[in-house]
């Protein structure tokens, strides 16, 4: 599998004194650094998930999410937003974008990107970056809303995804979202990889969420992945 690291061709790309910023090219004369603000004043925290580096917005955009990229475990340790640069191409925040891209094309229901950017003084060996996508009106996360959820929606999701052929790298249920007409979404591409999905990759996403709805929700987590894996492809 190879990492997704280009930009969508119709997305343009802005560079500013110490960084870039790509958008959709309907944006490409408004787009400007103070979209991915984490301090611009109609930023408010996201209150599931997100490591504290996610925020509600409104503008020019739409209603949207912007996410700093920000490290979790021991290599945070190491600074929790300083990822080491290994060139415009490898800019996690422009990765994902080109994910969402890739699984909205192919017919997922997955957030639009709206934005990317990266910051890096001068000829540093590190650099920052931020995402922009739209947000889903009324959208709940599965961790809040078991008894609600139908484990065959979430099941039909997944699949799709892997045959779409995207691997995710956290697929848990924070990151499993239903809107206000009971449709699923999949949010949270970092790190996420395209190519073909093994059967053993796929089993990895799959346990994954088993223990993230286990740590939520306890004995009912692990009785409604029971279901849901009941619903899966072999």
């Amino acid at each position: 599998m190879t990492s997704a690291s280009s930009i969508p061709a119709d997305w343009t790309l802005h560079r500013f004194p110490g960084g870039a910023l790509c958008v959709p090219a309907r944006f490409a004369g408004q787009a400007r650094e103070a979209w991915f603000d984490a301090h611009r004043p109609d930023a408010a925290p996201v209150g599931e998930g997100g490591r504290q580096a996610a925020w509600f917005v409104d503008g020019e955009h739409g209603p949207a999410v912007l996410r700093h990229y920000r490290r979790g475990g021991l290599r945070a340790k190491l600074g929790r937003e300083s990822y080491l640069w290994l060139g415009a191409s490898r800019v996690r925040a422009y990765a994902e974008v080109r994910v969402l891209d890739h699984l909205r094309r192919a017919g997922l229901r997955v957030p639009e990107p709206l934005g990317a950017i990266y910051w890096r003084g001068g000829t540093s060996l590190c650099y920052r970056n931020a995402i922009l996508i739209a947000r889903i009106p009324g959208a709940q996360a599965l961790a809040s809303r078991l008894d609600r959820a139908d484990p065959a929606a979430v099941a039909r999701a997944i699949a799709a995804m892997h045959a779409a052929g995207v691997w995710h790298a956290d697929l848990n249920a924070y990151n499993i979202l239903f809107d206000a007409d009971d449709q699923v979404w999949l949010i949270d591409f970092d790190r996420a990889r395209l190519g073909v999905v093994s059967p053993e990759q796929a089993e990895k996403n799959r346990l994954r969420l088993r223990r993230s709805l286990v740590k939520v929700a306890g004995a009912r987590g692990a009785q409604w992945w029971d279901a849901l894996s009941r619903c899966l492809p072999p």
